[in-house]
């Protein structure tokens, strides 16, 4: 019944509208009470075969709006109707959205039925918490991942992006972590995904205990760029949602690069000036406002643990999205084409990998193995093309001989499968039986 009132009170006593003037390409101008519109207002154009289209406005020029529509155009013509929609873009999530799939307008696509909505309307775009309420990340997060657990360990409210290419397993170690993550809630944004890999992705990779506590926003790549834009902020709300509740989220968005590619065209569309790489500058305005709002919440609220794709194109880790996106974010995860194509899955480059919370989210007695391990690690890369290419003549350096020796094991060790699962202080004990056993019997030959 409270539900019901307060729809009844957001009815509008007075219907505004205007008229289409013109389209150019996917941009409609609508000429009509210009002061009863503002950025980011919805508009609902009538077409002449009795369909509705649902339209943002994005900007002004002279005395006409600019809208986008968040559909197809078809049946658009000169002198419809457009009716303006009071206030911004609002969604009504519920617990009820959990183990659902929805599209970016929160309409749910999984053939399941309608989807109950919740009693009170969010914004899709609203502001982060205040910096000096916030509260700090919490503890050590655990992914189920052990390169990331042990590597580059994630604390609850904290933000990653996880930098690669096309073709190098990004969307499996998504998967992954919405398994196995030790969360109350995963929200999960495929933003511009392929839509073939949409089933593939829900069905083999998430499972039906991982979508049982998730809630999956899908746009994919044909769909207008409004729909692409629009996904990335409903997968915030309804994590904001959650947090605001008191649970521990999980927020997954593959990718932010196809968010700045939709903002893109959107800005390119209204006349924005072009500047890096054609990026517009509301490009690098809307990235920190997005992922500003992953993060640990209000006190007495949970957290967002965000994890955020970026796909680097030509694997150039330093194009404008993925630098600004570097700069904002707590943390990035590299993972590079040539592990990949070793056979390394996760192919994470345990070296270019950072975590802002590390060394102090580690235990300390934990530290110096992990210090170790790098250590190793390094050395090994550092002489990996002369040892491959027979250069290297064993017994010059003791410290190369031992990464020589425990490489091998180091490499299974990174390596995990999509259905395995290892907590926290199973990795460390592997870890550490990896490098004792290294050290001992490397002990022993240098005494023979």
């Amino acid at each position: 019944m409270d539900q019901l009132i307060r729809e009844i009170d957001e009815l509008q006593t007075l219907e505004r509208f205007g008229r289409v003037v013109g389209v150019r390409g996917l941009m409609i101008e609508i000429a009509g009470p210009l002061h009863h519109m503002s950025m980011g207002s919805r508009v609902l154009i009538e077409s002449g075969s009795s369909r509705t289209v649902t339209a943002e406005i994005v900007g002004f020029d002279g005395e006409r709006a600019l809208c986008l529509p968040f559909g197809e155009l078809e049946g658009i013509r000169m002198g419809c109707r457009a009716i303006i929609q009071p206030g911004d873009g609002t969604v009504r999530p519920s617990e009820a959205w959990l183990g659902r799939v929805v599209n970016a307008l929160g309409e749910p696509i999984d053939r399941k039925g309608p989807i109950n909505v919740g009693p009170m309307p969010m914004l899709l775009r609203r502001s982060p918490p205040p910096a000096g309420d916030r509260m700090r990340v919490g503890e050590p997060i655990d992914l189920g991942v052990r390169v990331l657990n042990t590597f580059a360990t994630c604390c609850r409210g904290q933000r990653m992006g996880i930098f690669a290419g096309s073709g190098v397993g990004k969307s499996v170690l998504l998967s992954m972590m919405a398994r196995y993550c030790k969360a109350d809630v995963t929200v999960i944004g495929l933003v511009g995904e392929r839509g073939r890999e949409v089933q593939e992705f829900i069905e083999d990779d998430l499972g039906e205990d991982g979508l049982a506590r998730s809630v999956v926003v899908v746009a994919t790549s044909d769909e207008p760029a409004l729909m692409r834009r629009q996904a990335a902020y409903l997968t915030l709300t309804i994590a904001e949602y959650f947090r605001d509740l008191g649970k521990d989220v999980l927020c997954l968005m593959d990718s932010v690069t196809r968010f700045a590619m939709a903002q893109r065209e959107i800005g390119l569309a209204a006349g924005e000036p072009p500047t890096s790489k054609g990026y517009t500058p509301t490009v690098f305005t809307e990235l920190p406002r997005l992922l500003e709002r992953a993060g640990p919440g209000l006190k007495g609220q949970g957290s967002i643990t965000g994890l955020f794709t970026v796909l680097v194109e030509g694997d150039n880790h330093n194009e404008p999205v993925a630098d600004a996106v570097r700069g904002i974010l707590d943390g990035h995860i590299v993972m590079e084409r040539a592990i990949a194509e070793r056979g390394r899955y996760p192919a994470v480059n345990v070296l270019k990998s950072v975590s802002r919370t590390m060394p102090r989210s580690v235990p300390e007695d934990r530290r110096p193995l992990i210090t170790e391990a790098k250590r190793l690690i390094s050395t090994f890369t550092d002489m990996e093309e002369l040892i491959r290419l027979g250069a290297y003549r064993k017994g010059s350096n003791p410290e190369v001989d031992r990464a020589i020796e425990v490489n091998p094991a180091i490499e299974a060790f990174l390596n995990q499968g999509k259905d395995e699962s290892t907590a926290f202080e199973a990795g460390y004990n592997e870890l550490a039986k990896i490098l004792e056993t290294s050290d001992s019997s490397f002990s022993n030959r240098s005494a023979l």
